[in-house]
């Protein structure tokens, strides 16, 4: 893969708190969208990953820094990068932009496991095609 993926969001009333500033956990739904939408665009689709070879993909670790809120009707994009894919780890990281802005950013850790939850490496095919280098 190279570069960055792009996925625009839109903040509804439903990601907000009581103030109108979308509420902390939302920014790990919009960064889960837009991991997915990444893995669609280079031809992997995770519930054929789980049918035929058993594997999914599970968060290990996660760390945000927010920086800026966002708020209802915000137009927000998450650019979501991957940083190595080896053996049965995932390094990503994502910023949550609002008109070019950082306000939310994103370090991963993503692990690809098998029906049991135990660590499996990552198919070659999967590996390539999410690589940095591809």
């Amino acid at each position: 893969m190279t570069g960055v993926h792009v996925f625009p969001v839109r903040v509804y009333y439903e990601d907000t708190d009581a103030g109108g500033v979308v509420y902390h956990a939302n920014y790990l739904r919009f960064a889960e969208r837009g991991r997915t939408e990444m893995l669609r665009g280079v031809g992997i689709d995770q519930i054929e990953l789980l049918e035929r070879d058993g594997l999914a993909f599970i968060v290990r670790r996660c760390a945000v820094d927010f920086l800026k809120p966002a708020r209802l009707d915000d137009r927000l994009e998450v650019h979501t990068r991957v940083l190595t894919a080896k053996g049965a780890r995932v390094e990503a990281e994502q910023v949550v932009k609002r008109e070019g802005d950082d306000i939310a950013r994103l370090s991963l850790e993503i692990a690809c496991v098998d029906r049991q939850g135990r660590p499996q490496r990552l198919p070659q095919r999967l590996s390539a095609a999410i690589s940095p280098s591809s």
